[in-house]
């Protein structure tokens, strides 16, 4: 929740074709096309952008030119979970879903919960993102096909295998373009380097975590491990003491963490001697690995901060 109060809260509800805008408490809704010109007509009949906070919700990419434009103009645009938003519209008894609806749930959230604002994204971060998301649609394919390829005629398989072929060449092609574009910024190259020599995480790995959490190294250990979806909540009511379980987060960094874990529990030895640790304590196989993705994250997240070397990072931590 953002400290800033604005005395305007508007709603977007946004859709391919159009936007659907909730302005005030009277659930009235207004229409515009998610294009130049409709959202040009909306900016028109916005208040002032220093006192407004728009709230859209993520809809597949579909915010992302609205939020530019909006970015552009000196708005407030803050981009929320959906399911946030639809938990909130049921925990208030609505039940129903139509897109003007949804623009006055959306308004209301913003208002009860006042998210912070949103930084607009660079050409280069978006060029980053673009190229990790097709990376990991790539690597999707391919263990598809591969798993095609077991049951498939000689004929199909052949076709198969040729086509793993070619999404193997554009796998390539993607992490040679992700590393040209991380060396064309000193700063990120310099992360990429330093989390790159710890043992079990290796350059694919540093790249999707540098790229999907850029707040590495600006965050406290709690709000790193909340931030990558590895801290354990509890779940206590009365003298009933439930079980600690880890929710929310980036679901996107705590699959790369978790693939490092993998490798790092066998190979790196400070990794391996505290999961072993843990598994002679009696700790399930899963408690354990996350307990490892929580510190590699925490860890990482001291080095860009202290701008430290993993040698001297694991010896406070471990």
């Amino acid at each position: 929740m953002a400290n800033i109060s604005y005395k305007f809260h508007i709603g977007i509800d946004v859709s391919k074709s159009k936007l659907d805008v909730a302005l005030t408490e009277d659930e009235s809704v207004l229409q515009f096309t998610n294009d130049k010109a409709g959202i040009d007509d909306l900016i028109k009949g916005l208040p002032s952008p220093k006192d407004s906070l728009v709230i859209l919700e993520a809809s597949g990419g579909y915010e992302k030119f609205v939020f530019n434009l909006l970015n552009k103009s000196k708005f407030n645009v803050s981009i929320v979970n959906a399911k946030r938003v639809r938990e909130f519209a049921k925990a208030g008894g609505k039940l129903a879903k139509t897109d003007c609806i949804d623009a006055c749930v959306i308004r209301r959230f913003g208002q009860t919960f006042n998210p912070g604002p949103q930084a607009r994204v660079s050409k280069e971060e978006e060029q980053r993102t673009e190229m990790l998301t097709r990376r990991r649609q790539l690597v999707r394919n391919i263990a598809l096909e591969k798993q095609q390829a077991e049951h498939a005629s000689k004929d199909i398989k052949k076709r198969i295998e040729k086509h793993i072929r070619f999404l193997e060449e554009e796998l390539e092609w993607i992490r040679n373009k992700l590393k040209m574009l991380f060396n064309k910024d000193a700063v990120l190259k310099a992360k990429l380097e330093k989390l790159d020599k710890i043992k079990g995480v290796g350059e694919v790995t540093a790249m999707d975590i540098l790229i999907d959490m850029p707040e590495l190294g600006t965050l406290s250990p709690k709000e790193a491990s909340a931030l990558a979806g590895v801290a354990p909540f509890n779940k206590d009511s009365g003298q009933y003491k439930g079980k600690r379980e880890i929710a929310g987060g980036r679901a996107s960094v705590r699959s790369a963490l978790y693939m490092a874990i993998l490798t790092a529990k066998k190979f790196n030895p400070q990794i391996k001697e505290f999961y072993d640790r843990l598994i002679l304590k009696g700790k399930l196989k899963k408690v354990a690995m996350v307990a490892c993705m929580r510190k590699l994250i925490i860890i990482m997240n001291a080095m860009i901060r202290d701008d430290s070397e993993w040698q001297a990072a694991e010896t406070k931590s471990f």
